[in-house]
């Protein structure tokens, strides 16, 4: 009588020893057909895993019917506690989507962190990441970490039909960056009124020029906007002559 039996796996390999060791057979003993062969996908996104059907003979056994495809993989590590009072109440499937991604994002970068997640004011999660090594994930004024985000949301959000919103952060460094923004705003201000002239500040990133307009919003004697394409899109502080009516102050334009 013939036989059958499907597994799947990181590779065809993988999935073939499976289905070997579970009926006890040799590679000489059976006969393989692959399903479908595996996708790596980028960083597990989009990655599918190999399927393979095995058949064998046996004797004075009727035929057994294909059984049910079975899993195997590698047990996920375990990720670090985080403090119950910042903790989303048993960790429901999105946070606990999001810490298995970024726990397999930084093994593929050599890091080790603490992932402590939490619900955002207004909805979404918080995510803080603690550890040795957080200058590799926030990388140059946090353009690392503005990717690890991206790749995080886009991770949750693929094939869902509500849209998370998470944000990742590290060493709290944005809250620091935006105290950093918010007084280079200022200087920059001040820079403008007393040279009665425009004021540029370096290119930055949208999150970046939004802190920067906020911040000089109700800010006498200046107004804010931002100009150029990106990545090379910069704030743009100008000097508003004093005699001008307050009500005709001309508004931030473009926050973002």
């Amino acid at each position: 009588m013939i036989n059958y039996l499907e597994k799947t796996g990181k590779t065809d390999d993988e999935a073939i020893a499976a289905a070997l060791e579970e009926i006890g057979l040799e590679r000489d003993d059976v006969s393989v057909e692959i399903i479908e062969r595996a996708k790596p996908g980028f960083l597990g996104i989009g990655s599918t895993p190999a399927r393979v059907r095995i058949s064998w003979e046996s004797e004075g056994e009727e035929p057994a019917a294909p059984a049910p495809v079975q899993e195997v993989s590698e047990p996920a590590p375990e990720a670090p506690a985080a403090p119950a009072a910042a903790a989303v109440a048993e960790e429901n499937e999105e946070a606990a989507r999001v810490r298995s991604f970024l726990t397999g994002l930084l093994e593929h970068m050599g890091l080790e962190a603490e992932i402590s997640i939490s619900e955002r004011e207004g909805g979404g999660l918080l995510v803080d990441l603690q550890g040795p090594g957080m200058g590799a994930v926030i990388g140059r004024r946090g353009e690392t970490l503005d990717a690890i985000q991206h790749l995080t949301n886009y991770a949750v959000n693929h094939g869902s039909e509500k849209h998370l919103r998470i944000s990742v952060d590290a060493e709290n460094y944005r809250a620091k960056r935006e105290e950093s923004l918010t007084k280079l705003a200022e200087k920059m201000a001040e820079k403008a009124i007393k040279y009665k002239r425009s004021m540029a500040l370096e290119p930055m990133n949208s999150y970046e020029r939004h802190v920067i307009h906020t911040a000089l919003q109700n800010y006498e004697g200046v107004t804010t906007a931002s100009t150029g394409t990106e990545p090379n899109r910069r704030v743009v502080v100008s000097y508003v002559r004093s005699e001008q009516p307050a009500s005709h102050k001309p508004q931030s334009r473009e926050w973002a």
